[in-house]
């Protein structure tokens, strides 16, 4: 028997290789092959890496597999080294599917990068694993004495899970004198058998017949079954039930619920009394699942619903009712009811994300494939008809491949800074009435791309600092934003290359590259810089790198760090400034204007005067906004013959700097040709020296307008020499000077020095000159010009304010003897302020300080 087994297996397996080659190659797009049943883990199936032509190498890389709905036991399998379909588990053909018929394993093979679809049917051949069973192994058949030759009686039928010709083939019936075996063949091809009586039965001789019957398969090898029946002859009731017909057939809908009249079976016996009464029952034809569906009132003959159908599962179900009288020695009598299912649309779409290739890059093209979705609907006809589609307002579309398979693939271009998730709808819709659906949703995230730009907050940043801030001081902080994620939102801040006066723009600012913070690197001096502009530059982490440029503008705010600076009268050789007054000197006589400047800007250079210390209080004033010294009174013979003031400078800052002067003043009945401190003064040489800026404005300046100077300065010669020895010859009132034609007088009636410098001994008398200059019409200007200034015959062009001080001392600036002293570093002049009208003149000689003015004495 075993050797009998194993050549049935192998004529399988020899069938199974005969199927494999007379399968579809793979440019069907479909490949089919056969195996046997009950074949034991690891046996071979079919090569496919050959067959679908793919390479074995990269089946592991690209994730070559089988793809199987969720619960779903796995047969088959395929080995990734080799391209091998080979068996997982033990496949029972009876269990995998339970109908007959072809049974077929639907595989759907999958393989990435790039993703391709294959569908293969592996067909399970049945092998004759199961041998033919009788429900009982014993029954009585009541048969009638009077039963006439020929008188068929059904017999119970065996039951054979194979199919095919592995099913029962035949019966066979031990020998005996009485009946004969006749195998009938169902609308299904299923055998059953029928007793035939071929001889008269006599009770009397003998009650009891006892016959074996046996049930045998077409397989190889044979296996059979065996039934003891156990004929027991009864008296004769001579009229059997009869039905209206042989067959029935009727057509319910699978969704009927339990209890509903399938049929209304009737079957009539002419006898009467218990004879006549019909019961009426299942005949051993019928299969166990019927038996669970269905169910036969004994009394009425009423073929109830007992269980839940499936169309999906049987369309069809064969019941054989029989009937038999309660008479003894009843015949049962046999009709077939066929039940056809009608499908009801009871089944929604199953929906299945076979593959998923997420995330997806923002800048995938259009047509790129991100899953693979397969639809089933167990239903049949339109009902099992499916359409599926995505959400409105995405970015994807649903493709066909194969039947009931789509590929979601993107319909346009992705941005992550706009949605940076997609949550699609898939919707599966059949065909019938009412229509079923299912819905699935699918979370795509978008995988950023480097393809945003940093943005600063601000198109320009404008950043005031106070001076003289401490150096690593942080000033300002710029931000930017970049709508990216991850390291291409990474930002670094830099300062871009570039010089500022000259410097390197790193020797001024740095920033820290991580929060955007500025920081100066050097203290600030609104007196040299005033404003400067850097770029600055914030780069992304990503590849390639994206940058944005923003201007900072950085305004360096005024700081009350300078002192004003006495700028006349000047002491000589360190000295009291001193001053002759004549004794006949009216009240409001102007002795004289102390003048300073302040290189700070705004109030911090807005100057007032006040008179510190004085001899006499009640004899001089000075004005607080010129700086003009004036006598209160006229002189008394008791008024001391000199009077010792002090006059103090102060600036609007806070705190306020102040500067003193200390003034010698001697009253005398007649005014001397002397020299008054008040008109002329000097730098030391080192200040013009020390100032590039003001070298370079000299030189170009002096060069441009020389030829032109000079032929005013030999005109005006001759009429300034004349006017320089009166005594009232300098001043510049329109009556009196000729060198200002068409200047309006001030009008705040501004007297100048009357005092004539004498030029020293042993030199060459100066030349002076009354030259208009460019300022406010109604001044004039001297010039005067000595044989020792030939180095310095141009300084009248220096810049409109005086070189100031950047030595920041306030320690020697408060003392009220202090002289001036000069740094050699100048610092620019300030334009924000300029003097009252009274003061422009005594700033115009400072600035000509080198000229050598000779001539003014004060005047009242």
């Amino acid at each position: 028997m075993g050797a009998r087994a194993g050549s049935g297996r192998g004529q399988l397996f020899l069938r199974s290789l005969l199927l494999l080659l007379l399968a579809g190659s793979p440019a069907l797009g479909q490949l089919r092959y056969a195996v046997p049943e009950e074949l034991e883990h690891g046996a071979f199936v079919a090569n496919l890496g050959e067959d679908l032509g793919l390479d074995v190498s990269t089946l592991s890389a690209r994730r070559f597999r089988i793809v199987s709905r969720a619960g779903a036991r796995q047969h088959l399998e395929v080995n990734l080294e080799n391209g091998i379909l080979f068996v997982n588990e033990r496949i029972d053909r009876e269990e995998v599917c339970e109908a007959g018929g072809t049974c077929l394993l639907h595989l759907q093979l999958l393989v990435e990068s790039p993703l391709e679809l294959y569908r293969v049917e592996v067909e399970v051949l049945d092998i004759n694993d199961h041998a033919p069973t009788f429900p009982w192994q014993e029954y009585v058949l009541e048969v009638a004495e009077s039963a006439v030759l020929g008188a068929r009686f059904p017999l119970e039928s065996a039951q054979d899970p194979d199919v095919g010709t592995n099913s029962v083939h035949t019966y066979r019936l031990s020998p005996n004198g009485f009946f004969s075996l006749e195998v009938q063949t169902r609308s299904d091809a299923s055998k059953f058998a029928e007793l035939v009586l071929e001889r008269a039965l006599d009770r009397e001789q003998q009650r009891v017949h006892r016959v074996l019957l046996t049930a045998l398969d077409g397989g190889v090898p044979e296996r059979s079954g065996t039934a003891h029946i156990l004929v027991t002859v009864l008296d004769a009731n001579d009229n059997v039930p009869a039905f209206d017909q042989p067959s029935y057939g009727v057509s319910l809908p699978e969704d009927a619920p339990a209890g509903t009249l399938v049929i209304q079976l009737n079957a009539t016996d002419l006898d009467e009394g218990p004879n006549g009464e019909i019961e009426y029952s299942f005949s051993g034809h019928a299969p166990p699942r019927v038996r669970e569906l269905f169910h036969v009132e004994p009394r009425s003959g009423q073929v109830l619903l007992k269980g839940r159908l499936d169309y999906e599962r049987a369309s069809l179900h064969e019941l054989y009712v029989q009937a038999k009288d309660r008479g003894p020695s009843a015949v049962a009598v046999h009709c077939r009811v066929l039940v056809h299912l009608l499908d009801v649309n009871d089944n929604a779409p199953e929906v299945t994300l076979t593959s998923v290739s997420t995330p997806v890059l923002e800048d995938a093209p259009p047509g790129t494939v991100i899953a693979v979705i397969s639809v089933l609907d167990r239903d049949s006809g339109d009902n099992g008809r499916v359409s599926c589609e995505v959400g409105p307002n995405v970015p994807f579309e649903l493709r066909t491949s194969f039947r009931n398979y789509y590929t979601l693939v993107t319909t346009q271009a992705l941005d992550r800074e706009v949605v940076p998730e997609y949550n699609v709808s898939i919707t599966a819709r059949d065909m019938g009435s009412p229509a079923l659906l299912t819905r699935s949703t699918l979370t795509i995230p978008v995988s950023d791309v480097n393809d945003n730009a940093p943005r600063f907050l601000q198109p320009s940043y404008s950043v005031y600092v106070m001076e003289n801030n401490a150096p690593g001081a942080s000033i300002c902080s710029v931000s930017a934003l970049d709508p990216d994620c991850q390291q291409n939102a990474y930002l670094s801040y830099s300062i871009a290359d570039g010089h500022i006066h000259g410097m390197p723009v790193g020797t001024y600012v740095s920033i820290n590259s991580d929060s955007g913070h500025m920081y100066a690197l050097r203290s600030l001096d609104y007196e040299q810089i005033r404003s400067f502009q850097i770029q600055v530059q914030a780069q992304d982490a990503g590849f390639p790198p994206l940058s944005a440029n923003v201007t900072v503008h950085i305004f360096v705010l005024d700081q009350n760090d300078n002192a004003p600076v006495i700028v006349s009268p000047m002491p000589r050789n360190g000295s009291v400034a001193t001053e002759l007054v004549p004794r006949s000197a009216r009240p409001g006589y102007l002795v004289g204007t102390v003048s300073a400047v302040d290189a700070d800007a705004g109030l911090n250079s807005r100057l007032s005067y006040q008179l510190l210390q004085a001899t006499d209080f009640t004899l001089f004033s000075v004005a607080p906004d010129t700086g003009e010294l004036r006598t209160l009174r006229s002189f008394l013979e008791q008024d001391a013959s000199q009077q010792q003031l002090v006059v103090q400078v102060r600036d609007g800052g806070q705190p306020a700097l102040s500067a003193t002067v200390s003034l010698l003043l001697s009253v005398v009945e007649t005014m001397p040709q002397t020299l008054s401190d008040f008109s002329e003064f000097s730098l030391p040489p080192e200040v013009s020296s020390s100032s590039p800026l003001t070298l370079y404005l000299l030189v170009s300046l002096g060069s441009i307008s020389f030829t032109f100077l000079l032929a005013i300065l030999i005109l005006t010669a001759i009429r300034c020499r004349g006017e320089r020895r009166s005594r009232q010859g300098d001043s510049c009132l329109p009556p009196r000077c000729r060198c200002c034609p068409g200047s309006r007088p001030s009008s705040d009636g501004l007297k100048t020095s009357n005092l004539t410098a004498q030029p020293p001994a042993g030199t060459t008398a100066a030349t002076c000159l009354d030259v208009p200059a460019g300022g406010p019409p109604g001044y004039c200007y001297k010039v005067c010009l000595g044989p020792e200034s030939a180095q310095s015959d141009f300084m009248f062009l220096k810049p409109c304010s005086p070189p100031r001080n950047n030595e920041k001392d306030p320690g020697k600036r408060s003392r009220p003897e202090q002289h001036l002293q000069v740094s050699k570093e100048t610092k620019q002049p300030n334009t924000d302020w300029l003097p009252p009208s009274t003061q422009r003149p005594t700033l115009k000689r400072y600035r000509t300080q080198q000229w050598g003015n000779r001539g003014s004495r004060w005047k009242g």
